[in-house]
């Protein structure tokens, strides 16, 4: 352990939602390992949700400063999809706050989501690095980087027609419909002004972390340093960091199934003979979609672990008659939280349906677990496009419509969705994919292993904070 004198000290400032929460943690995780000094900037919310996560990060050294305003909630709470204006003014406003936070603990390095934009500025004032970290795949940044740049959407006739992204490789296609409103429409939002001020503080900054590795993404890696322009480390994936059963399941909020009796389950299963159902933290479905995802799992014919939001009295206008007493014991339901590491490293997990967030996909690439693909919002069509098309290792529900947090999505029927469950289960194609996701799923252990590429960049990038550490001080 280096003296306190020579410590790193870094910062770490996650926005309180679940999906940008779990795997900043992580990474302050992966610092601590290295022997740095690690502060985490949270709220009352989160210090009280995340409870168990911190007491196990405390061990590590972690430190937690609950510093941001009473009424500063993580937005599975407040449902931000409604409140867009109050959660970008909510961002600005923390600013004050977290200076005042950073000029009494004097660290040499602040960690930020990219979603607050003030912070490059912040720490210029400081005279320390400011790193951003989106939480999004390298290709998802690129992608949008050509389609801001090039505008090739606008050389196509209709919404449904699709343009070619220009300069990315990997012939990577896709429609207007599947971008965000404001890039479709050109106009300007709550959520477009938001996006556009944290890119350009983004571009001012020292740098930026990945949750990703470099023989994941290679190509995209190659781009966003080269054509780009931009510095970027990639470390992931940090969810394997989480070695044991403890940190795999106190990660986010309290599981609402006990670890053991999903063990119990899982356990009595053939090996990749179940489909896990699950779509993130704060993807919302209508009722008539969820009637069809249970019909389309019932002619799936395959067992399956299906985690749905909310408790069981919600399920009355939409759960069909008879379907958990027809499903007993090749169907288990789960409502609210999961274990979804522990889940994924099971055995008897076959393949994962999944929304294509950022985290669930790499989670499934670390475990080594083919996916049926169904994007809805954010970087969640270009995660499908490295999924399905340039990995090799996923099928598609036919998903053809951004629509943010789900709401006001296509309905995609149970015949598309039994098809795309079946491809993934069953038959030489699934074969042939989980050849793939068990190949890729060595690729990521070896990145974090020792010496690894995920290795080798976070001590590069380590390295090089303690060389502007000293050049600072000594000054």
């Amino acid at each position: 352990m280096e003296n306190e004198s020579n410590q790193l000290h870094v910062s770490f400032l996650p926005v309180p939602a679940q999906g940008h929460m779990i795997p900043m943690m992580d990474i302050a995780k992966a610092f601590a390992t290295r022997g740095a000094k690690i502060t985490v900037i949270t709220s009352p919310a989160f210090a009280a949700i995340f409870s168990k996560q911190i007491e196990r990060a405390n061990q590590l050294g972690l430190e937690f400063h609950v510093g941001m305003p009473e009424g500063w909630e993580n937005t599975d709470a407040v449902g931000y999809s409604q409140n867009l204006p109050k959660f970008s003014e909510a961002l600005s406003l923390l600013r004050e706050p977290v200076l005042h936070i950073l000029e009494k603990h004097k660290p040499d390095c602040l960690v930020t989501d990219f979603l607050f934009s003030w912070a490059a500025d912040v720490a210029a004032r400081l005279k320390i690095p400011r790193l951003a970290f989106g939480g999004t795949s390298i290709i998802a940044v690129c992608a949008g980087e050509v389609i801001a740049r090039h505008r090739p959407h606008k050389g196509v006739s209709c919404d449904s027609e699709t343009f070619l992204l220009p300069h990315l490789p990997g012939d990577i296609k896709l429609t207007r419909n599947q971008l965000p409103p404001h890039s479709r429409q050109e106009v300007q939002t709550d959520f477009s002004k938001l996006a556009r001020e944290a890119f350009a503080s983004e571009a001012k900054s020292f740098g930026s972390i990945f949750n990703s590795f470099y023989e994941l993404e290679k190509d995209y890696a190659d781009f966003y340093r080269n054509v780009l322009g931009r510095k970027a480390w990639h470390i992931g994936p940090v969810s394997l960091c989480n070695s044991d059963t403890a940190d795999k399941v106190q990660r986010g909020k309290e599981a609402s199934v006990s670890r053991h009796e999903c063990l119990r389950w899982l356990d009595s299963k053939k090996p990749n003979s179940i489909v896990y159902v699950c779509f993130g933290s704060i993807v919302r479905f209508s009722s008539q979609q969820l009637v069809e995802i249970a019909k389309g799992l019932e002619a799936s014919q395959q067992d399956f672990l299906w985690i749905v939001k909310g408790d069981k009295s919600q399920e009355q206008d939409w759960l069909p008659e008879g379907f958990e007493e027809r499903m007993h014991g090749k169907g288990l339901i789960v409502r609210g939280w999961a274990p979804q590491l522990l889940i994924l490293d099971h055995e008897s997990i076959g393949g994962f349906v999944t929304h294509c967030g950022w985290n669930s996909t790499l989670e499934s690439i670390s475990a080594g677990v083919p996916m049926v693909t169904w994007p809805m919002f954010s970087d969640q069509f270009y995660n499908e496009k490295l999924v399905v098309q340039v990995l090799g290792i996923g099928a598609s529900v036919g998903s053809t419509l951004y629509a943010m947090f789900g709401e006001g999505a296509d309905l995609v029927s149970r015949d598309d969705i039994d098809k795309a469950v079946r491809r993934v289960m069953a038959g030489e194609e699934a074969e042939v994919m989980r050849r793939r996701a068990k190949l890729i799923r060595e690729m990521a252990r070896k990145a974090v292993a020792e010496g690894g590429s995920s290795d080798s960049d976070l001590t590069s990038l380590i390295e090089e904070l303690k060389q502007h550490k000293a050049a600072r001080e000594s000054k």
